[in-house]
């Protein structure tokens, strides 16, 4: 496995920008980059999404996924939508504002303001005197990206200074090269038929802002003193230029070249050459020229590839030249200069020892640039984006808070769980929004559908019935006369897979069934949770998790609603309520308000347990420790921020005292058992503040949490698997579902029939 290849859980990057075969220098770029990374880190996907500005786009390599038209913002759109639900963890943006459509490349925003998952943008191109159009575009991708990436220090400068962007939100990296050795110059020249010559090179796409020109200029004054030079011309004109204007700069330097009198020295290689090519031309160079007409270039593949390669170079004194070629790394020339440019070419060929050193400091300074560290430090940038999105809230990020009133509720939907719902069951996972057979049923989530469609009940519906009675039979089916156990998973076929669930499902179907027994009005729902209830509740006794006897608590209160007389459920919730409330002061500490030395998973449902039990038996003792641990739990899952949004603890790695504590991943089971804990305990109390504890729990799924983005989906009726560092979780599987609709149905009946008793 390669030294990368483990790093981070980045499993899946998409690349945006141009992507070979399409001529140009982005497309080199990206396709370079793309390929580095995916070969320095064998575990991560990549793949790209190139823009096409031809109709019949580009025979391009598998790597390319999705293809954008320039001009039409809605495949922009289409192809957020593609990234978004196809599990991509990350988004690495190539801008330069000649690629993509609308004013300015602004069609590029409407993609990246649909995206749910962080972005890196490598900016080729930073305007010094943008107009107000180029200004607003660069401007809104900063602020929509996670980090910046530039690659020379003038484009840092221009960032921060001309658009506002902050210091620490931009990473410097440098331009990547191929990896090639320090070689004499004559190794390659024997294939181009230049055996013999000293070899002047310039390359790139063609276009008359490259400064060719100049140099065919200056060949008269070098011939005379080396007449043995030639100057080759690298390259294909640029495909938009070709479009607009045919070859008429080709053909001018071609006339130039014969005015000049130097038509034999100059060779004209009018294609697009393939890396492999590339270097074998660079190779055969003694010096390489940039003479670019302004100053105005931020970046250059070429200089960065021929510096790297440990060529002598002279350029004229664009920024990027000016930073690469310093400390005596190559030559710098006035633009326009002829006359300068032929005296420096002669200085070096004169003065060999000297074009040796600038080669070597060149070629040693490129070593920090080759692709693979290159790869390195992207990945270094990518991880870094992905730890500021788990822990970064925007400063001006406020969800309104919900209003009291039942109507400012989300509309109750039933339609993913009916999706999720067979003649078996509910099914237990999901591909996105689509059911997943492989994964079958489990006793765990048709206890949690039972405790819904009893609340359903409790509200009106006509579908509670017919729901309740699958999910009971389910239940039913689960439990094994001989343990008095209840099994736990079963495959699609109906196998039972084990003899006997864990603690917890077993605690959780008693809360199911003892709910059925507390609310239904419906005998024959009664009469088969009465029964399976009796004969499983002693089995709570034996088990060792205190998650499941809080569960079972929960379950035996409910049922005592109704039947408070029966000796032996009010027998089995004193144990389990005195083992609860012994946990808490053994484990107590001035610090740590908690039951255990970990904080893990459904943590609420220990406080809401006990608060129960200080209620109803009563024992003033529980209800303290009840309450003393749900304030401890509800100012440990808030926000730091205005407004103090719903933080549960994540389930990559949980919480242990004295550790630390897991940001992500969020789970909506969490929110859910905060927001049933905390409507309990403004019953035991009164404390309106309790009311709004169950409201911040609540609005964590309709976006107010830590990425702003809501994890309940309205289209389908269905909850999101919980919250990653960078987006939602697009599987919509029975526990998130139902953990949603719990917590809505929850405060439904609460603002129906919600009075403080205490």
């Amino acid at each position: 496995m390669k030294k990368g290849s483990t790093y981070s859980n980045i499993n899946r990057i998409g690349f945006i920008g141009n992507y070979l075969p399409r001529q140009c220098g982005i497309a080199t770029f990206t396709t370079d980059l793309c390929e580095a990374i995916a070969a320095e880190y064998e575990g991560t996907t990549c793949i790209a999404l190139p823009v096409n500005d031809l109709e019949a786009g580009y025979p391009y390599p598998a790597r390319v996924r999705f293809e954008l038209t320039e001009k039409d913002i809605d495949s922009y759109r289409r192809a957020a939508d593609f990234l978004n639900i196809n599990s991509v963890d990350l988004v690495c943006l190539q801008h330069e504002y000649g690629i993509y459509g609308g004013r300015a490349g602004s069609h590029i925003l409407a993609l990246l303001r649909e995206l749910r998952m962080p972005i890196v943008t490598t900016f080729h191109t930073i305007l010094q005197d943008p107009n107000p159009d180029q200004q607003q575009v660069l401007e809104e991708i900063a602020a929509l990206s996670d980090r910046l990436v530039v690659m020379s220090e003038r484009g840092r400068e221009f960032l921060q200074k001309i658009y506002g962007v902050r210091p620490e939100k931009i990473d410097f990296i440098p331009h990547g090269i191929p990896d090639v050795s320090f070689m004499d110059p004559s190794f390659h020249k024997d294939l181009f038929g230049v055996e013999g010559k000293t070899v002047l090179l310039s390359f790139g796409l063609l276009s008359a802002n490259k400064g060719v020109e100049t140099v065919i200029a200056a060949l008269p004054a070098i011939l005379a003193r080396h007449p043995n030079v030639v100057y080759i011309i690298l390259g294909a004109t640029h495909p938009q230029v070709v479009r607009n204007e045919g070859e008429t700069y080709r053909l001018s330097l071609q006339w130039l070249a014969q005015e000049k009198g130097v038509e034999g020295q100059v060779i004209f290689y009018n294609r697009f050459v393939s890396l492999e090519e590339l270097v074998e031309f660079i190779g055969a160079a003694d010096i390489y020229i940039t003479p670019y007409l302004n100053e105005g270039q931020i970046t250059s593949g070429t200089l960065a590839y021929t510096l790297g390669a440990g060529k002598a170079v002279i350029s004229t004194p664009y920024w990027y030249a000016e930073e690469m070629l310093a400390d005596e790394r190559g030559a710098l020339v006035p633009f326009h200069d002829p006359t300068a440019l032929a005296a420096q070419v002669i200085d070096l060929l004169d003065n060999e020892p000297k074009r040796h050193a600038m080669r070597k400091r060149a070629y040693l300074f490129g070593r920090a640039m080759i692709w693979p560290i290159v790869a390195r430090r992207y990945m270094e940038s990518f991880k870094r984006a992905r730890a500021e999105r788990r822990h970064f809230t925007p400063s001006d990020f406020a969800v309104k808070p919900l209003d009291k009133r039942p109507g400012e509720l989300p509309p109750l939907s039933l339609n993913h769980l009916r999706h999720m719902t067979d003649d078996t069951g509910m099914l237990q996972h999901a591909s996105f929004t689509i059911p997943n057979y492989r994964e079958g049923y489990s006793i765990d989530d048709n206890a949690r559908a039972l405790i819904v469609s009893t609340y359903l009940e409790e509200l009106g519906s006509s579908e509670a019935f017919e729901l309740a009675s699958r999910y009971l039979a389910f239940i039913g089916y689960a439990f094994n006369t001989e343990t008095r156990r209840f099994r736990n998973f079963m495959d699609y076929q109906r196998n039972w897979l084990e003899e006997s669930g864990s603690d917890d499902s077993h605690g959780r179907t008693l809360w199911a069934l003892g709910t059925v027994l507390g609310r239904s009005n419906r005998p024959g729902l009664q009469s088969m949770a009465g029964w399976v209830f009796e004969q499983a509740m002693p089995a709570i006794l034996k088990t060792t998790s205190p998650r499941a006897w809080a569960f079972a608590l929960i379950g035996i209160h409910e049922y005592l609603r109704r039947f408070e007389g029966d000796r032996r459920a009010n027998q089995v919730r004193d144990e389990l309520a005195g083992r609860l409330l012994t946990l808490y002061k053994n484990s107590r500490s001035n610090e740590w308000h908690w039951y255990e030395t970990w904080l893990t998973y459904c943590n609420a449902v220990l406080p809401q347990a006990l608060l129960m039990c200080g209620q109803w038996i009563p024992d003033k003792a529980m209800t303290e420790a009840g309450l003393e641990s749900l304030h401890w739990l509800a100012d440990l899952q808030r926000a730091d921020t205005a407004g103090g949004h719903f933080v549960p603890i994540g389930s990559n790695g949980f919480y242990q005292r004295g550790g630390e504590r897991a940001r992500f991943d969020q789970q909506p089971v969490e929110a859910q058992t905060m927001a049933s804990a905390c409507l309990e305990a403004y019953r035991s109390t009164g404390d309106e503040g309790w009311r709004k504890e169950a409201r911040r729990a609540f609005e964590w799924f309709l976006g107010r949490n830590d990425l702003n983005l809501p994890v309940y989906d309205p289209t389908t009726g269905g909850c999101r698997d919980g919250l990653h560092p960078d987006r939602p979780n697009e599987n919509q599987g029975a526990e998130s579902t139902l953990a949603f609709l719990q917590t809505l149905l929850e405060l439904r009946l609460a603002e129906n029939t919600l009075q403080p008793t205490g």
